[in-house]
């Protein structure tokens, strides 16, 4: 039986590891979501001619655009470890360093159940299972912004937008009590040729939950919220920190992210979207105004340095548990806005903004810890935490006739895709080899990105001499 409606009970929200990802254990649902919206945009250009009013055909110019837009209240770290930001305990780790990087995106499914159903317990009196589930899959995602805002009387709550290249519906996806979503047709696609890959033909989605237990929040209140201002006190008018500090009523950290579509001849779709620099993160501050000091726009002017920092913490229910902190460092106050009339308090509007170095920019970025520390999809690699990755070109052992001097080339090695877009590059050092001499010769191929440094040995064996 068809469904009169679909509504928010029905649906769950998953992401991929990756585009290539087909398994349940490379899928995650992401908890607390409140919203998850759509859509596909194909661009035309009709052709017309002399003779004929109505056009003779509308082509496909550009490539087709998917957008998808999502928000869920702040918790532990858990769904931006899923989406692919850093979270580091020690917070100098960029949080976005892993949105940087030059991959394929990710792939996420909107699971719908049948009517009456929730998602997150469809099939417990079910018996052996059904097959009327359904999904819609946006493949090859990127992050473009992501948006946090925290007010008195709201739950802190997120807000990410992407950009993808595929949308895929999917209906008669089977599913039973204890067991894997199956049968949904994958979206990611190879962009060259806007074709399936080949693990995308069968998608298997892991069992839709709740997400409660005692090691994680429901939701994060705003009394158990703390921000230090005390670096931007002494850049600002009205009396930020301190007794005589103003009630912060809300804050809103903006990471926008936006990408350019690389197309080339020959290619519908685009084969890499990449991000635009610089990228330039911005925060306010609304709050009711306490005391001003003294202080004027010449004297701040004057002395124009950089806040050093900002930190925005999230506590648990508890008030001493920890789920969340941001810190933004290297921040320039924009604008400071007070607001008088007849009636409501007196208020200031304040905003910074902060621009974001590379991947492993300790100094000036964005960085983030939660609570959540246990690894959400697999062994996912991020710019911070995990060393390059050779890929010897030929065999790691082989033998060498007997020759001039000097005559030795190697055949080279590759990297990993995150390394190539930081700009990582391999030094092979080979100046062991002699090939007037039998031996066994160490030729090493070393790479670092500033944090890790990983080399690889090939042994190549003289002979003949």
């Amino acid at each position: 039986m068809a469904n009169n409606r679909i509504i928010y009970q029905s649906d769950a929200l998953f992401v991929s590891k990756d585009v290539s990802s087909s398994t349940d254990t490379d899928h995650v649902q992401l908890r607390r979501v409140q919203s998850a919206n759509y859509s596909l945009n194909v661009s035309r250009q009709d052709v017309n001619q002399y003779g004929q009013l109505a056009r003779i055909d509308s082509i496909i110019l550009e490539s087709p655009s998917v957008s998808f837009d999502t928000s869920y209240y702040l918790g532990d770290g858990f769904n931006e470890m899923a989406l692919g930001f850093l979270n580091d305990a020690g917070l100098d780790g960029g949080f976005i360093s892993g949105q940087i990087a030059a991959t394929s995106g990710a792939n996420f499914y909107i699971l719908s159940t049948p009517e009456g159903t929730d998602a997150n317990s469809p099939r417990a009196n079910v018996g052996g299972g059904r097959t009327d589930f359904s999904t819609i899959g946006i493949g090859n995602a990127f992050v473009t912004d992501y948006t946090l805002d925290a007010s008195v009387g709201d739950i802190p709550t997120v807000s990410i937008s992407l950009e993808g290249t595929n949308m895929v519906g999917t209906a008669g996806v089977s599913g039973a009590s204890g067991a894997n979503y199956s049968g949904i047709v994958g979206a990611g696609i190879d962009p060259a040729d806007g074709t399936a890959l080949s693990s995308q033909s069968a998608i298997l989605l892991p069992e839709a939950t709740d997400s409660l237990g005692a090691a994680i929040p429901t939701a994060l209140r705003p009394g158990d919220i703390t921000i230090s201002l005390n670096s931007a006190d002494a850049k600002t008018i009205v009396d930020i920190s301190g007794a005589g500090a103003s009630h912060v009523q809300s804050v809103s950290l903006s990471i926008p992210m936006s990408r350019t579509p690389i197309d080339r001849l020959g290619s519908k779709f685009a084969f890499a979207r990449v991000v635009d620099f610089p990228i330039t993160p911005t925060f306010s501050v609304s709050a009711i105004v306490s005391d001003t000091k003294s202080k004027a726009l010449t004297a701040m002017i004057a002395d124009d340095s950089f806040i050093e920092e900002i930190n925005i913490g999230f506590k648990d229910q508890d008030g001493t548990s920890e789920r969340a902190n941001f810190r933004l460092t290297k921040l320039k106050l924009d604008s400071e806005s007070f607001s008088s009339s007849i009636g409501p308090n007196k208020t200031v509007d304040l905003n910074f903004s902060l621009t974001i170095g590379g991947p492993n920019d300790t100094t000036n970025n964005v960085f983030f810890s939660g609570s959540h520390s246990a690894s959400v999809l697999g062994t996912a690699r991020t710019a911070d935490n995990d060393a390059p990755v050779i890929t010897l070109i030929g065999a790691a052992a082989f033998a060498l006739a007997a020759g001039a001097a000097g005559s030795y080339t190697d055949p080279g090695s590759t990297l990993d895709a995150l390394s190539i877009a930081q700009g990582v590059t391999i030094t092979i050092d080979d100046s062991a080899v002699d090939e007037t001499v039998d031996a066994a010769y160490n030729v090493t191929h070393t790479a670092t990105d500033g944090v890790n440094t990983t080399t690889v040995t090939r042994v190549v064996t003289v002979s003949g001499n």
